[in-house]
């Protein structure tokens, strides 16, 4: 009998995480569940970029300030295009871009959710060009396209009632304390595990959105290949631990390899794009690029 209870709560736990709203990813058509509205979110990031934006540091570098945005802007616009074009219109009002740079040595950029974009001077000798630069920003700006900062909320939502409901569901049914806390540990390590997946998967996502977005915009995807190397070679490689939340960099390299032919056929080079190179020299060292406050 406490079998049979265990299981019918265990069915009544999945049925509460699995509620919400189910939307669909521009480009890749994968289906996601939010637990969490996008007023709740905008609102939420809104507030930590205020905060965040008290303390950085801009850039004094005028040159690359200008690039940063006049890139943003080309990328921007075309996702824009891209929203209203496919019967996504509803969604343009979230979005008040802004491209900051920021006085940071680090290799780094990120996006808030409504298309508050830094991006950090550290990264820019690892760009080279413009149409690197674009590559990066449009990386970010599909993250905040595909709500995953929504979606990484409402999986944490699940898991912490998962766990809550595992405690409840062998109290019911008569377990151990020392065997429910141990069931809950495991719990949160397979958690771990699978939150990390699903993080390289967005990552993996925002890749193949971004390489495309970018075409759109004007800028070649094909040096995104040239881009990843580089960024392999300063890192090594990158993590392949089950709990490391980025794919490694020979995945992300064969992957957008795997999208260049699709990307390509968005591609019309404009007169407006240009493929300058920054002024900045390298500096040999570097991290992931990633998506404020999830690292990319």
């Amino acid at each position: 009998m406490k079998s049979v209870k265990v299981i019918l709560l265990s069915i009544v736990a999945m049925l509460l995480v699995s509620c919400g709203t189910t939307s669909t990813v521009p480009i890749t058509g994968r289906k996601q569940n939010l637990l969490v509205s996008d007023e709740q979110v905008l609102s939420l990031s809104n507030q930590q970029y205020q905060e965040y934006m008290k303390s950085a540091k801009i850039s004094t570098n005028a040159t690359q300030t200008a690039m940063v945005k006049r890139v943003g802007q080309n990328l921007a616009n075309a996702v824009v295009s891209y929203l209203n074009a496919n019967g996504l219109g509803a969604e343009v009002s979230q979005y008040k871009w802004e491209f900051n740079l920021v006085q940071d040595k680090q290799v780094n950029a990120f996006c808030m959710p409504g298309g508050k974009i830094v991006v950090y001077e550290g990264i820019l000798p690892v760009t080279q060009d413009e149409a690197s630069l674009a590559i990066v920003l449009g990386h970010e700006i599909a993250h905040a396209v595909a709500k995953h900062s929504a979606e990484r909320l409402s999986n944490a939502y699940k898991q912490q009632y998962g766990m809550q409901i595992l405690g409840a569901v062998a109290q019911g049914a008569g377990v151990s304390s020392t065997i429910t806390q141990l069931g809950t540990q495991v719990l949160g390590v397979g958690a771990q595990a699978w939150s990390s997946g699903f993080s390289r998967k967005q990552e993996s996502e925002a890749d193949h959105m971004g390489l495309i977005f970018a075409a759109m915009a004007g800028y070649d995807p094909q040096v995104a290949v040239n881009f990843w190397q580089r960024m392999s070679s300063a890192t090594g490689g990158g993590s392949s631990s089950i709990f490391s939340d980025h794919p490694t960099d020979a995945t992300r390299i064969k992957q957008i390899q795997g999208w260049l032919p699709e990307a390509k056929k968005y591609y019309k080079p404009t007169g407006s794009v240009s493929s300058s190179k920054s002024s900045v020299k390298s500096s040999g060292k570097t991290i992931k690029i990633s998506s404020k406050k999830n690292k990319k």
